[in-house]
């Protein structure tokens, strides 16, 4: 790896080391930047920079706006959302800026992040991709203990929807699942 690569890399989980909630004794956005990075290189072993820093980054600093100081209601979650990838997308290009990369990478990477183009844009899509995996392996049984099987199927399809279709074949292949999530996969 590059220079400027190793040192933005170092320059995200700086900040997210500073992360107050913990998972696993680990900063929660340090280990989730670590997991998205792990998935990333799985999935694409030969990923730019720019993919391989915005999946780091995909948490950057997310302690920082609190779904609880936002309204309650869709509206207020979207709002939330959407502000929270700014924050992300802004604090990358501070620190890719820093780091030496071209404002054009830059500004894909705020595209990658605000997921602006998912579906049209491949680069976007492989992010999405990424960022379902790392919730399919990581975080996906965690949530599905605290849920209905009616809310987890939900999730299960709102998260097939986003993924390409290799990676939902990819989903198939290398996860068991019950037949009436793996159907979600399917479609």
């Amino acid at each position: 790896m590059s220079d400027r690569y190793n040192s933005a890399v170092a320059a995200i989980d700086a900040a997210n080391s500073a992360d107050p909630r913990l998972d696993e004794d680990h900063p929660e956005a340090l280990l989730y930047g670590q997991r998205m990075s792990e998935q990333c290189d799985r999935l694409f072993p030969d990923a730019s920079d720019v993919l391989k820093l915005t999946a780091r980054a995909q948490h950057i600093e997310r302690w920082v706006l609190l779904r609880k100081d936002y309204p309650e209601g869709r509206i207020g979650y979207l709002s939330w959302r959407r502000d929270l990838a700014d924050h992300h997308a802004n604090r990358l290009a501070e620190i890719m800026a820093e780091a030496g990369y071209e404002t054009a990478d830059i500004e894909q990477a705020g595209r990658m992040l605000r997921k602006q183009g998912i579906k049209r844009d491949d680069k976007v899509q492989a992010l999405e991709d990424v960022i379902c995996f790392t919730f399919i392996t990581w975080y996906f049984a965690p949530f599905a203990a605290k849920h209905t099987p009616e809310k987890v199927l939900d999730i299960v399809t709102k998260t097939a929807r986003k993924m390409s279709a290799e990676a939902r074949e990819r989903v198939l292949s290398e996860f068991d699942l019950p037949e009436n999530l793996a159907e979600a996969f399917r479609a």
